[in-house]
C-alpha cells in the first residue's frame, strides 16, 4: 500500500531574533517585539534526510570561466518606446519584471497596453486578482484594444494560476499582494505570502521560459510593499512615479539585470491610454522662469539621457522659533547642508527664514551635480534677484564651498545647448572636457560657490 506524503508544514519565525513558534504570536516571547512573527515553509516530517549528516550529493559541478558559454538574450518590443528604453531595449524572455507605484497611477493601464501589443503575435495571459474579467474588458474597450490571443483570468490562488500559464509566453499578475498560495495559512498580502508567491513565480519563469509582469503596491513611505522581499527575486524592478492628477508620469528602473538600472521613461496619460513622450526637453521647465527670483535650471543625468530640470525655491520669514525646511524631489539632508554652506561661505542668512524647494515635474534629483543649482536658487530667493532664464548651472558643492567636478560634464553642456541655453556655469575642473562648445555657448567655469553667485549677479560678500 503506497504511503501518503505529508503536506509541507509551516512555522512562524521572528524577523528580528529568529525565534520560532508553531503558531502566530502578536509579540515575540524572546525579543519582545510586536508583529514580527512571519510564516515560513518547513520540510515535511517524512522527507528523506541525507545518509551522512552535513554532506550533500552535488548534482552540478563548477566550471572554469573559459568553458562557460555566452548566452544571448532575446528581446521583444512592447509597443511603447519609452517602456522598452527603461527595460534596456526590450522585454527579455523568461524574465520577471516588477512594476510598482501608487494606486491609480496607471500601472494596470500600461501593462494592459503592453499585453495587447504582445498578443498580436504571441499568447498572453492577464491574471486579474483584483478586478473581474469584465472590468478588464471595459478598460480594453476604452483603450481601443482587442486581440484573440489576449486571455483574461480572474484568479487569486497561485496553484490554479500555475496550471493556467502552461501555453502562454507572457503573463501579467495584477497584483502580487492579492494572490496567495495554499501551502501557507496566512492571508494574501502578508510578508510570507508575498515572498513565497514571488519565489514560485520565479521558478516557473526560469523553468518554462515564461515572462512575468508583476504589479506591486507601495507603502505610505513609497517603497514596494513586502517590504523589499520582492526586489531581490526580480530581474527588473520599475517604479511608476507622479501624482495621480498629473498628466505626465515617470517610469524609473531601480534594478535591471539586463540593462542600466538608472533609466527613466516619460509618459503622458491620455483618454486613449499611456503614450511615450519623445520631446521631454521642456517638460521640467516652466514658461515663467527668469521672471521671479528663486529658480535655477540644471541638466540632470538619468541613465543614458540628460534632462534640463528647473529647481524652484521659496523663502519666507518664519513665524516660529525654529525655521522650517521642506523639500520635494530633493533630499532633505542635502538641502540642510547646502543652506549651512551658503550661510558660512557666502554670508547669506537663513536662520530666521522658512525654506521650501521643489523640483519641477515631480522628478527626483539625487545626483551631486544639482548642488550648485540648488545653491543658486536659494541665493536668488534670498536676495530677491531672478536668474537669467538662458543660464544653466551644474556642479557638486563641498563643505568648504569648493565646486567639485561631476561626471558626464560634456553631455550636460550639450543638452544645455540643444535646449536653447546661452550660457552654463559649471566646475572649473570640467573645463577641458567642455572647451569644444566654447564657440556655441558661453562657458563660465567656477571653483567656489561664491564665484558662481557673483557670476549670476547675486549678493556676494568678501569672505566667499
Amino acid at each position: 500500500m503506497p504511503t501518503k506524503t505529508k503536506a509541507p508544514t509551516t512555522q512562524f519565525v521572528c524577523s528580528q531574533c529568529g525565534y520560532t513558534a508553531p503558531k502566530w504570536l502578536g509579540k515575540c516571547p524572546d525579543c519582545g517585539n510586536f508583529n514580527t512573527m512571519q510564516e515560513e515553509l518547513v520540510r515535511a516530517a517524512d522527507t528523506p534526510t541525507p545518509t551522512r549528516a552535513g554532506v550533500s550529493q552535488m548534482k552540478t559541478r563548477a566550471l572554469p570561466l573559459s568553458k562557460i558559454g555566452s548566452e544571448k538574450f532575446e528581446r521583444v518590443k512592447s509597443g511603447i518606446a519609452e517602456f522598452d528604453t527603461v527595460l534596456g531595449g526590450g522585454i527579455v524572455k523568461g524574465s520577471l519584471v516588477l512594476l510598482g507605484g501608487d494606486p491609480g497611477i496607471g500601472k494596470s493601464t500600461l501593462l494592459t497596453q503592453v499585453s495587447a501589443h504582445l498578443a498580436q503575435s504571441r499568447k498572453v495571459l492577464y491574471v486579474s486578482a483584483e478586478e473581474s474579467c469584465s472590468q478588464v474588458k471595459m478598460r480594453c474597450d476604452r483603450l481601443g484594444l482587442a486581440s484573440d490571443n489576449l486571455f483574461l483570468l480572474n484568479e487569486t490562488c497561485l496553484e490554479d494560476i500555475e496550471t493556467a500559464v502552461e501555453d502562454h509566453e507572457f503573463v501579467v499578475i495584477d497584483s502580487v499582494q492579492a494572490i496567495y498560495t495554499e501551502t501557507l495559512s496566512s492571508a494574501a498580502g502578508s510578508v510570507g505570502q508575498v515572498r513565497e508567491c514571488a519565489a514560485k513565480l520565479m521558478r516557473i519563469a526560469k523553468s518554462r521560459n515564461i515572462t512575468f509582469f508583476i504589479i506591486g503596491h507601495v507603502t505610505k513611505e513609497g517603497a514596494l510593499a513586502g517590504p523589499k522581499v520582492l526586489e531581490h527575486i526580480m530581474d527588473t524592478v520599475l517604479y511608476f512615479e507622479g501624482q495621480p492628477e498629473d498628466n505626465f508620469k515617470l517610469l524609473r528602473a531601480v534594478k535591471n539585470r539586463f540593462g542600466s538600472a538608472q533609466e527613466v521613461g516619460v509618459f503622458e496619460m491620455t483618454d486613449t491610454g499611456v503614450k511615450s513622450v519623445a520631446d521631454y526637453s521642456a517638460l521640467f521647465l516652466s514658461d515663467s522662469r527668469g521672471l521671479a527670483a528663486g529658480s535655477a535650471v540644471t541638466p540632470s543625468e538619468s541613465g543614458n539621457r540628460c534632462m534640463a530640470v528647473e529647481i524652484q525655491t521659496l523663502i519666507s520669514k518664519t513665524a516660529y522659533g525654529m525655521p522650517r525646511r521642506m523639500s520635494l524631489g530633493v533630499d532633505y539632508n542635502k538641502l540642510v547642508v547646502l543652506i549651512a554652506v551658503l550661510e558660512k561661505r557666502c554670508g547669506i542668512p537663513f536662520f530666521n527664514a522658512d525654506v521650501y524647494i521643489n523640483a519641477m515635474g515631480g522628478i527626483k534629483l539625487g545626483e551631486p551635480s544639482v548642488d550648485l543649482a540648488i545653491c543658486a536658487a536659494l541665493a536668488s530667493a534670498a536676495t530677491d534677484v531672478p536668474i537669467d532664464k538662458d543660464t544653466a548651472i551644474f556642479g557638486e558643492v563641498g563643505l568648504t564651498g569648493e565646486i567639485r567636478p561631476v561626471t558626464y560634464a560634456e553631455k550636460r553642456v550639450n543638452e544645455c545647448l540643444k535646449t536653447g541655453f546661452k550660457r552654463v556655469i559649471f566646475p572649473l575642473k570640467n573645463k577641458k572636457a567642455c572647451e569644444k562648445f566654447a564657440d556655441k555657448i558661453e562657458l563660465i567655469p567656477v571653483q567656489y560657490v561664491g564665484q558662481a553667485i557673483k557670476a549670476l549677479g547675486l549678493k556676494h560678500t568678501p569672505n566667499a
